[in-house]
Parts: structure tokens; C-alpha cells; sequence
């Protein structure tokens, strides 16, 4: 299943339970003098942020590729948890990385090689065959397999994966056939990798992949070898898209240049983009009300690890850190300097207030759902049916994503902010469209 890209103008909405579909905001009030003569202090800032971000990023992922290394030398249990406790780590700063994308091209056109999302995981190696199927109507490499099959032959289309390395894995498997599901690269490959398939639907429990997979004189499930090249390959290359863009955004980079480029207010304009799209289509929509509608773990995004709340918690925390210009190093150390929020403030203290009351909302909502998971009701026991609770815990932080996105509106009106379009989500905007109705 892919994501979905749509956006749809509407009305600003005036409270959370009315219908909302997040705003196309091409005319808004004249910016205010004050906006203007601040805006380069805080679209530096947000740069500088991102710059660390990314920095965090790369350097989570390095301390990954290590513990990877180890456990391919060592193939232990404690070894793969150290390699799983790793990838979890190298999330924090990742997810706090999204706030970049949809606003910046330079992210979003990126994102999909480091992040992509759902995958069909029978494209890279063993599944379950009675859980997970043989085949698909829209993906005929659905369960090709490449660790077991050196040499495919599929549809008339013959790839030859005698040898794997990052470039059969960028340039031939990813996205395959145009299918945005064949997933080769990227944390979700590493996590399915590390974990397996999560064979417990809704109930308590992650993938549960043997450290024996990764071990040649102990090898289990077959084509160990080539499982553990295909794990070296996809972490190299992991590492190589970060370092990539971590350079983007250094002093005079081209992430930079671009943002530069649109003028102080379509610079402004960009960071909003960012937060709006990514708070209400992104996060609210396709990553969560989705599989709440569905009831289905196989929405779940970090679906082989049961990681998915503390992505959705980082997620929101990357929204805020833009709004606010803060963010919290991995090193320990705070990035603080001029933001939205100042802007905000200085227009319309009030109205700053109150997107600051509606960020805390939200993330207490994430909070939430972490404290759950912390009691084994990790995202995919929160949606499954019948769990009320869970899912109204769930439903809380749909609520408080698009509550915080129709305020967003209100500042981006009130700071002059226009040429803004938000991402919407068929699960928010017509859930007909999702359940067939």
C-alpha cells in the first residue's frame, strides 16, 4: 500500500470535532513589519537546526552500522539485541527529521530511499507463507525473495542478484517495478532484517528473527551469507543517504541555497508546510487514523519492531522543536534561537500561547501511547478492534494533531504567511474512500 499525496484546499476549521481538511493558504493578511524584519534570524535558525538533526542522524546511524558489525562477527542474542537497541536509537534523531520534508523538495525527493514505508518484505527474504501470501494483483515481486534466489526471473523481468551489494540494492530492487511497496533500503529494511516478520496480528509482540539467521557455521532458515550481505549492504547505504544530507544542509549547501532562494516569507512559508503537512496528512492521517480505521498492525510504522509510538512521539517532538527552534542534541546540548513561536509572540502573544498549549496537547498525547506500550500495549494492541481504550488513546492524538494544524492555520493567517499547501489524508478527509463505503 503507498502513501498518499493529496492536497486539498478547505476553510479554516473552527474546532476539532467539525470536519477538516487542512487549508491551501494562498492569500493571508500582509505580513506584518515585524514578521519580515525577524523572518532571516528564524529561517537560519530552522536551517541550523536541521543541519543537526541530520548531523544526529548519520552519527545514530554510524553507531548502528557498528553494532551491526559486531553482531555479523559475533552472532549472538545479545549481540542482535545490541543491533535492535541500536536501530531504536537511531530513530530519535530521524523522526525529528521529518518536519523537513514536504516543505523542502530536497528532503521529501530524498526521503523515500532512507524512510519508505509500508514494504513487502517477501521481496528480501523468508516470510510466513500462510500469514503473509504468495502473491499480489499489484506486486509481482510480492514474495520473489532475493536472499534465496541469486537468479529471478519474473513477468519476462530477470534480475541477476548472484552478488549483493548497495547497488543492486538502490538502483535494481528499490521500488522495483514501480512499486512503491518493493522497499529494499532504508530503516525498514534494517528493522525486518533485525526482527523479522511480527507474526501477532494485535496481540503483545515483536518479530522474533533468530541470531542463528546471521550465523554461517550455525546457520538457520537458510542463505545466511547472503543475509548478512544484504544487512552490511543496506546499513552502508543508510549511512551514505544521511551523510548526504547531513552535507545538504551545512553553510552554503544546497538544502540551504534552495531555502534561501524563496525569500524570507517563502521561507516561513516552507517551515509551516512542513509542520502542517507532516502533522495532519502525514502523522494524524496515513501513519495513525489509518490503521486505526482498519484495525490492521500492517499499517503500523515501525511494524516489525513494535517501535511505531516512540516514532509517532519523536514525529510530534520534531513539529514543536520547529515551532519553538529547539532541539535536543544526542550529545546532551540544546539548540535554542529565533522561531515561529517569537514571531508568533510578538504579533499576537495570545495566539502564540495557544499553539503552545495545543503542542503540549499533542505531545502528551504521544506520551500516552508510549506509557502503553511501556505495559505491552504497544500501537498495534492500541487499534486492534474491540480495544476501546487503546483506541481511543489512539483517536486522542488524531485529534490533538489536527487540532494543533487548524492553529497552525490561524498563525500562519496571522504572520502573513501565504502560498502554503497542507497534505490531507483520505483517512481524515473521506474515510468512505478507505472502508469501500
Amino acid at each position: 500500500m503507498s502513501l498518499k499525496r493529496l492536497l486539498l484546499p478547505a476553510a479554516i476549521a473552527a474546532a476539532v470535532l467539525t470536519p477538516f481538511t487542512p487549508v491551501a493558504i494562498s492569500q493571508a493578511v500582509a505580513a506584518p513589519q515585524a514578521v519580515i524584519a525577524q523572518a532571516t534570524g528564524v529561517n537560519q535558525h530552522y536551517a541550523d537546526i536541521a543541519e543537526a538533526v541530520f548531523a544526529d542522524s548519520l552519527t545514530a546511524a554510524l553507531q548502528l552500522q557498528q553494532a551491526i558489525e559486531t553482531l555479523l562477527a559475533t552472532p549472538s542474542d545479545a549481540t542482535l539485541t545490541a543491533a535492535r537497541e541500536a536501530w531504536v536509537a537511531a530513530r530519535v534523531p530521524y523522526q525529528q527529521s521529518e518536519v523537513f520534508r514536504f516543505g523542502n523538495a530536497i528532503v521529501d525527493d530524498w526521503e523515500g530511499k532512507v524512510n519508505a514505508w509500508p514494504l513487502d518484505e517477501g521481496l528480501i527474504d523468508y516470510v510466513d507463507g500462510d500469514r503473509y501470501g504468495s502473491e499480489s494483483d499489484i506486486n509481482r515481486w510480492y514474495s520473489a525473495n532475493i536472499i534465496a534466489n541469486p537468479v529471478l526471473n519474473i513477468g519476462g523481468q530477470q534480475v541477476d542478484a548472484s552478488t549483493i551489494n548497495t547497488t543492486l540494492l538502490a538502483e535494481t530492487l528499490h521500488e522495483i517495478d514501480g512499486v512503491e511497496a518493493n522497499v529494499a533500503t532504508g530503516y525498514h529494511a534494517i528493522e525486518f532484517l533485525l526482527w523479522g516478520q511480527d507474526l501477532n496480528g494485535t496481540r503483545p509482540g515483536a518479530g522474533e528473527r533468530p541470531a542463528t539467521d546471521f550465523d554461517t557455521e550455525n546457520c538457520s532458515n537458510g542463505h545466511c551469507e547472503r543475509r548478512r550481505d544484504y544487512l552490511r549492504a543496506a546499513t552502508a547505504l543508510l549511512v551514505n543517504d544521511l551523510t548526504e544530507m547531513a552535507n545538504n544542509w551545512k553553510p552554503g549547501g544546497p538544502a540551504r541555497q534552495q531555502l534561501a532562494a524563496k525569500g524570507e516569507l517563502g521561507a516561513l512559508a516552507t517551515i509551516t508546510t512542513g509542520m502542517g503537512s507532516l502533522s495532519y496528512g502525514e502523522l494524524a492521517g496515513e501513519r495513525t487514523k489509518l490503521g486505526l480505521m482498519l484495525h490492521d498492525p500492517e499499517e503500523e510504522h515501525d511494524c516489525f519492531s513494535d517501535n511505531t509510538h516512540w516514532s509517532h512521539f519523536h514525529d510530534a517532538l520534531g513539529i514543536r522543536n520547529a515551532y519553538l527552534g529547539e532541539y535536543s542534541r544526542i550529545d546532551g546540548s540544546q539548540l535554542t534561537g529565533p522561531s515561529l513561536s517569537s514571531l508568533a509572540k510578538a504579533t499576537n502573544p495570545a495566539l502564540d500561547q495557544k499553539m503552545r498549549d495545543h503542542l503540549n496537547t499533542t505531545q502528551a498525547a504521544a506520551q500516552a501511547m508510549v506509557d502503553a506500550a511501556a505495559k505491552g500495549e504497544t500501537f498495534d494492541v492500541l487499534i486492534a478492534a474491540g480495544n476501546t481504550e487503546g483506541n481511543a488513546k489512539v483517536q486522542a492524538f488524531v485529534d490533538a494533531l489536527t487540532a494543533q494544524t487548524q492553529v497552525l492555520e490561524e498563525v500562519m493567517t496571522t504572520l502573513g504567511i501565504a502560498d502554503v499547501e497542507l497534505e490531507g489524508s483520505d483517512s481524515l478527509d473521506n474515510p468512505s474512500a478507505v472502508l469501500g463505503g
